[in-house]
């Protein structure tokens, strides 16, 4: 018996190779972490099985804390200067250094734009890279991403590494010999995720993406909770888990979400404030925190009032746990018009994850909400057509 005007039958092996090469590459975690208090005892253990070599990447102060450590293994170690920033003139002479002792391994140590250049070098030249994160400031000892810097200290551009490093290793020992004002911006950085995730993903029905959403609500929790006892008691067991949601937790949730999980407004506004040299004296994860509280008032410009509750929320924790609230905190007090625009004008460019938001935003917004981040609430819905003087007030 033949059928008329069935249906066609479906092709599911195209179907499944046209949704296949949709799927991005995820680079989701360290093929392996170590944590623990003096666990760099064990680095005998470990870096023998990357080769007989090492390049190692270092701050000042941060080699000074693992050297010891380091000179008790096995392994033949070059150390490079000390380096501040991950800029295009340090990777230049890193990369001559690779060419010239041929390590087996990288090895970084110390904070975010360290251990970025270290894991951008060995992406570069093909080496398994180790990181040994000596702050709880950042989750860039986890993560499969390097920030590029210009040698004036301002954000250039970031780049996609093909895995996480090879080994990561958190000594509480080690994090704990930092001042305590690196963790506090590290709680920052890493509340950011719920604030960012939130806005350009929560929509999403990919099943990891909506893990890794919720993985930054879970993790804004752990902060909200934790944090204030975790100052107040540095070393302790609420100190620890503390670390491991700034250093690890937040750099699952890019690893899971990929890029679909992408930051927001708060790091384009960070972005922008890194072209202005008087903001060089806070920590990343300090611009970020203020850059949070920007996004939420852009969102109160739309008359969401779930924002406006968010940033009084904030705002109590930041008095709490010592982050800044506005760009006085920031040592921006006289701040001119002129500087926001420029840091508005780099938050705004077209590739900015600040257009990650569901709706446009011009530079003159973004300048009212960078001035208005301590607004009381029920002053939170402004005109989109605020504009701001020269002395910095807002006229509606």
């Amino acid at each position: 018996m033949t059928l008329t005007n069935a249906p066609e039958t479906l092709d599911t092996e195209k179907l499944d190779k046209k949704f296949a090469e949709k799927l991005p590459v995820l680079s989701i975690a360290p093929a392996q972490l170590l944590r623990g208090s003096g666990i760099l005892a064990k680095l005998g253990e470990y870096l023998p099985r990357f080769g007989q070599s090492a390049l190692v990447i270092s701050g000042e102060n941060s080699r000074a804390v693992v050297q010891p450590s380091l000179d008790r293994v096995n392994l033949t170690i070059t150390y490079t200067d000390p380096i501040r920033n991950c800029t295009a003139a340090n990777l230049a002479i890193l990369q001559s250094a690779v060419r010239s002792n041929q390590p087996d391994m990288i090895i970084g140590i110390g904070g975010g734009k360290v251990l970025d250049t270290a894991k951008l070098i060995a992406h570069q030249c093909c080496l398994p890279v180790v990181t040994i994160p000596t702050t709880g400031a950042t989750c860039a000892a986890w993560t499969a991403l390097s920030n590029v810097y210009t040698d004036a200290g301002a954000f250039d551009y970031d780049v996609a590494l093909d895995h996480c490093p090879d080994l990561m290793i958190v000594d509480y020992d080690v994090i704990l010999t930092a001042p305590q004002r690196t963790l506090v911006a590290g709680i920052g950085d890493a509340i950011a995720k719920w604030y960012e995730a939130s806005v350009s993903s929560g929509g999403s029905d990919r099943t990891l993406v909506i893990a890794a959403v919720q993985e930054a609500r879970i993790l804004r929790d752990i902060l909200l909770q934790k944090s204030e006892a975790a100052i107040h008691n540095s070393g302790g067991a609420v100190w620890r888990e503390v670390v491991d949601a700034t250093v690890c937790l937040a750099g699952v949730i890019g690893g899971i979400g990929g890029a679909q999980c992408r930051t927001v407004a708060a790091h384009a506004v960070h972005n922008g404030l890194t072209h202005l040299e008087r903001s060089h004296g806070t920590l990343h994860g300090e611009k970020v925190a203020y850059g949070i509280l920007v996004q939420l008032r852009l969102e109160e410009f739309q008359g969401n009032q779930l924002a406006a509750s968010a940033r009084q929320q904030l705002l109590r924790f930041y008095r709490e746990i010592g982050l800044p609230k506005t760009l006085a905190d920031l040592g921006l007090a006289d701040v001119t018009l002129r500087e926001l625009e420029l840091a508005a004008s780099i938050a705004c460019k077209p590739d900015s994850d600040l257009h990650n938001l569901p709706f446009a935003v011009h530079e003159s917004q973004l300048v009212a909400a960078m001035v208005s981040t301590v607004a009381p609430i029920s002053s939170s819905q402004i005109s989109t057509s605020t504009s701001i003087d020269e002395s910095g007030s807002i006229d509606s």
